[in-house]
């Protein structure tokens, strides 16, 4: 393993690559990273990198929105087949449906969309960029896809708004039920439960404490509290063992688990780089419209 590790940073530093890291990453990928983030912290830095490489150790998504905010660089995705199944079920053709049906409404798309989703779309949102991003349109209507929960959630938030919602969700956090909400609570009386808005309404009612994953990491962190049910991928329970090992912490449902995110290999990152593969490339209309959308968001 030291001998990777060696060989990536001595690659890193010949090739002008930098390493981003998703907190779902499994721990020796997050370790070898240069940043270490959610979804919209990584897109503010891969806005922001300097280096000629960048390598996206996340979902295909991620590393579509990387390539969109910088065409000129050149951006490694080093498992090609870590897919997002939200992502996956909603089209182009789905938007452009809704947009004639709805058509004084804005499209807000969740950063868990692929960027063809993205350049039908007036403006991107992230988990702790919605409310934000939302309260910032000015129109009365707003298109939420492709994640339900997610929407819920900032309707709820922004009442003086009309929501339209498309069936999507996260699979994994999904199938988080109301009753594991009250069964971890009931075995932890002591612990505060923090999910995540892609959890279904039911189990954020009962939830302390809702926000993005870096938000629950500093949430805990910050918290006189000594335990915690997360209620997100199991990823963010790892990280707080290295963090902040003083708290306890208790996965909300041993669902909470992304196969897509755990694809990515401390050797696919050395592969990948060693041999300047799974590049990330964009039809260049696609790639305007996306990056329309997410440098929307950064203004928000």
């Amino acid at each position: 393993m030291q001998d990777i590790k060696e060989k990536i940073e001595e690659l890193r530093r010949e090739k002008d690559a930098v390493i981003f890291a998703h907190y779902y990453q499994t721990m020796d990928i997050q370790n070898i990273a240069d940043e270490v983030g959610d979804s919209f912290a990584l897109a503010k830095k891969a806005q922001a990198a300097k280096e000629q490489v960048i390598v996206l150790c996340g979902v295909r998504f991620m590393a579509e929105s990387a390539k969109a905010l910088n065409p000129e660089k050149t951006v490694l995705l080093p498992v090609p087949k870590a897919g997002c199944p939200m992502a996956d079920m909603i089209t182009p053709e789905d938007v452009r449906k809704l947009k004639a049906q709805y058509p004084d409404a804005a499209v807000m798309c969740y950063v868990n969309s692929s960027a063809e989703v993205k350049a039908e779309s007036d403006v991107c949102c992230t988990s702790s960029s919605a409310l934000r991003v939302a309260r910032s349109l000015k129109e009365e209507r707003i298109i939420f896809i492709p994640d339900q929960n997610l929407g819920a959630y900032v309707a709820q938030k922004i009442p003086e708004k009309t929501f339209i919602f498309f069936n999507g969700y996260c699979p994994i956090h999904h199938k988080v039920l109301e009753e594991d909400a009250v069964k971890a609570k009931a075995a932890h009386p002591d612990a505060l439960l923090a999910v995540h808005p892609e959890c279904p309404p039911a189990v954020q009612k009962l939830a302390d404490f809702i926000g993005s994953t870096a938000e629950i990491l500093e949430y805990v962190a910050d918290s006189p509290k000594e335990e915690f049910i997360i209620g997100t991928e199991q990823g963010v329970i790892d990280r707080l063992a290295q963090t902040a090992p003083e708290k306890k912490t208790y996965l909300l449902s041993p669902g909470l688990l992304c196969q897509d995110m755990k694809k990515t290999r401390i050797e696919d990152v050395l592969y990948s780089l060693e041999h300047h593969v799974h590049e990330v490339f964009l039809p260049e209309k696609e790639r305007i419209g996306a990056f329309k959308s997410l440098e929307r968001m950064m203004r928000a």
